[in-house]
């Protein structure tokens, strides 16, 4: 379905999502937040409600960050709070956020770990200050390494034409990753939020990187990014609230995708990296 017909008719595809979501196959989006967005109200803030709005939509697991991880400095505090909020609602996975450029943010990561039980680290370099040159990215590399977990490295909030502007903030400078990843073996890191032109040709010979679909744009932008990413390397994510929901799933809709590509993408690529 192209995207012209999809916004024709999308209030009755909404409304037949809604009475057969349970006939649907598994649905993981690797990629949303809660909690209150320093720029704009996002309904994100009561985490039952969202909990509920995705589940209508069929999502049956949704990896959740924290947007007040963005500025606040108190990094435990936040963490403890997503942990808080996840737990009551058994879709949500919470995301730990880590600093790197705070003190002692190698105990943050332990209590990830250790304390909430987390397996996936969200990070944003870009507002937190440091490149990835810095050596806290390869130290929590390998300390995420030894613990198994999943570093998500968010590339952008958003465009930097609609923020702010007296927090302009730009996006990450990916080019030294590749390197990185083929030192690391090992290391295992999910870029969020990449657009086209950021998803640099050399992360795609990198086994141990992942890719969300939330800023790639175009028709058929998920079946045409297929034709140079790995399908066993691109996961579903919606970045919602920020993003309507509906814009992923109607990424999936318009491209054309035969039925293992497609659960390959909503669930099982990112069970593997959960197991």
């Amino acid at each position: 379905m192209n995207r012209r017909n999809f916004l024709l008719s999308s209030s009755a595809m909404l409304a037949a999502s809604s009475l057969h979501a349970a006939e649907e196959t598994k649905l993981t989006d690797c990629h949303v937040y809660l909690g209150s967005s320093p720029f704009r109200q996002l309904e994100a803030e009561n985490a039952e409600e969202f909990a509920q709005r995705l589940m209508k939509r069929g999502v049956t697991e949704a990896w959740a960050g924290a947007f007040e991880g963005l500025l606040r400095r108190d990094v435990a505090e936040v963490n403890r709070q997503i942990v808080q909020h996840c737990r009551d609602h058994s879709i949500l996975r919470p995301c730990g956020t880590i600093n790197l450029a705070l003190p002692a943010w190698q105990d943050d990561v332990k209590r990830c770990t250790e304390d909430h039980g987390m397996r996936v680290i969200r990070l944003h370099p870009n507002y937190h200050g440091y490149a990835l040159e810095a050596p806290a990215f390869r130290e929590l590399l390998d300390l995420a390494t030894k613990h198994r977990l999943l570093i998500q490295l968010v590339a952008q909030m958003e465009d930097e034409r609609t923020q702010h502007p007296q927090v302009r903030v730009a996006p990450v400078d990916l080019k030294p990753l590749p390197g990185i990843m083929k030192e690391m073996p090992e290391a295992r890191v999910m870029l969020l939020n990449a657009n086209a032109a950021m998803v640099l040709k050399h992360l795609q010979d990198c086994p141990n990187v992942w890719l969300d679909f939330a800023m790639i744009e175009g028709v058929g932008s998920v079946e045409n990014l297929l034709k140079s990413w790995p399908l066993e390397r691109l996961v579903f994510g919606s970045f919602a609230p920020v993003f309507y929901w509906e814009s992923a799933k109607l990424k999936m809709q318009e491209s054309a995708l035969d039925e293992e590509q497609r659960n390959a993408l909503q669930a099982g690529n990112a069970s593997v990296l959960c197991a």
